[in-house]
């Protein structure tokens, strides 16, 4: 068929409009990416986690009319530098194929190093996103240009740039419904915030884990990040209910050198739980606490 027998496809058109639409600014996250000499000043990249687009390709097709498929090979043997030091090493290799009913299917490759926490996490979500783009979903997210932004003694940035108009979906900014959560609840009202708050908030991501960490920010102050918080009264809120988390982490970690690390992976495993940073949700933590003290009581028997 000559290329100008084909007609334009209204209904396709629409389509990839809508799956090009940029998220949420609630969906949006920021990562330091280098820093400048002094470590005061870093530059941040914005990226979307990968739920965002699950959540964009079932709002639009139904988790029944799309699929994706992983493909995992590993490079051994390969040395690099870590913390000035130079270590062996590998790499783990991901080839996502993402295939959406009637549109047909493309594929991403995604990577990580081997000794990195979450590897293979890490490497999947950057296939699947990558996959994605080539329909055009997310892909707005790689014509943002390097930006620099102040960091605090951790490294971590004191403030995130501000999305440009290009980047806002169309419409209301962040009243949206969120497939996961439901209408959002009215703002709360805004006030003065605590700036170290903030930093100790994101730094619970580290002991929590991803997912933990947003449940608590969605349930305790219906934000999806820790500066989006709107008030310090919410601020502390939230730093409670984290810091009482992060105890069921540590009281499980404990329990864990009791049982023996046989033990604790099958638990794991029978939980489906991949590792300690990526438990689902708070209830979940909460019976993996009960599993380990069971079987802790029972070894101690």
């Amino acid at each position: 068929m000559a290329m100008e027998d084909v007609k334009p496809n209204p209904d396709l058109d629409a389509l990839f409009t809508q799956l090009a639409e940029p998220f949420d600014p609630s969906e949006i996250k920021w990562r330091v990416t280098h820093t400048n000499r002094d470590g005061i000043r870093g530059a941040v990249i914005a990226y979307a986690d990968p739920r965002a687009y699950t959540d964009r390709l079932n709002q639009l097709f139904t988790p029944a009319g799309w699929t994706r498929s992983y493909q995992v090979s590993t490079v051994s043997s390969v040395t690099r530098m870590k913390r000035d030091k130079l270590i062996q090493t590998g790499k783990v290799l991901v080839t996502c194929t993402l295939t959406i009913s009637g549109l047909g299917c493309h594929t991403g490759g995604g990577e990580e190093w081997a000794d990195e926490q979450n590897a293979m996490t890490t490497a999947e979500a950057q296939a699947f996103k990558r996959a994605a783009s080539c329909y055009g979903l997310g892909r707005y997210l790689y014509n943002f240009a390097e930006m620099w932004v102040p960091l605090n003694e951790y490294r971590q940035p004191v403030e995130f740039p501000k999305l440009p108009n290009w980047a806002l979906p169309k419409g209301s900014v962040s009243a949206k419904s969120h497939p996961a959560s439901g209408s959002r609840p009215p703002a709360a009202q805004r006030g003065p915030i605590d700036q170290k708050t903030t930093v100790k908030i994101e730094g619970f991501r580290r002991i929590l884990g991803d997912p933990i960490q947003k449940e608590i920010l969605w349930r305790v102050a219906h934000v999806r990040e820790a500066n989006a918080i709107p008030n310090a009264q919410l601020q502390a809120n939230v730093a409670e209910a984290m810091e009482r988390a992060s105890r069921g982490v540590s009281k499980a970690h404990s329990l864990a050198e009791q049982i023996g690390e046989t033990s604790f992976i099958a638990i794991l495993d029978r939980l489906r739980i991949e590792s300690m940073t990526t438990i689902p949700r708070l209830e979940m933590l909460k019976t993996l606490v009960a599993e380990l003290e069971r079987e802790a009581a029972r070894t101690a028997a």
